[in-house]
């Protein structure tokens, strides 16, 4: 496994990914006060505050891979069913005109 790198880093990179309404998501105020009361001072230090890391690390991949997730699937998801002629022109055919100029 990769290394995490500065918890700190790590939050910062959370409230980016989160988007504009970071504050407002339950999960990243979950991670905050988690943060907020695991922090390492001079006088405790908490093994739990690498768990916590670890956390807010995996929350973010989250966040990002659901947003390539959004990405990818606008962009090549199917837009249901098409014309005779939208089809044809995608292959590089045209369709025979009717007689009349009906088509």
């Amino acid at each position: 496994m990769a290394a995490l790198g500065a918890p700190l880093r790590t939050l910062r990179a959370l409230r980016h990914a989160a988007g504009c309404s970071y504050r407002d998501s339950p999960a990243y105020r979950h991670v905050l006060a988690a943060f907020r009361a695991h922090w390492v001072t001079g006088e405790k230090l908490c093994r739990a505050q690498q768990e916590l890391h670890f956390q807010a690390a995996t929350y973010l991949c989250l966040l990002r891979s659901v947003r390539e997730h959004e990405a990818l699937h606008r962009e090549y998801h199917g837009r249901g069913e098409r014309s005779p002629q939208e089809v044809a022109g995608l292959v590089g055919f045209r369709l025979p005109q009717q007689p009349g100029g009906k088509g």
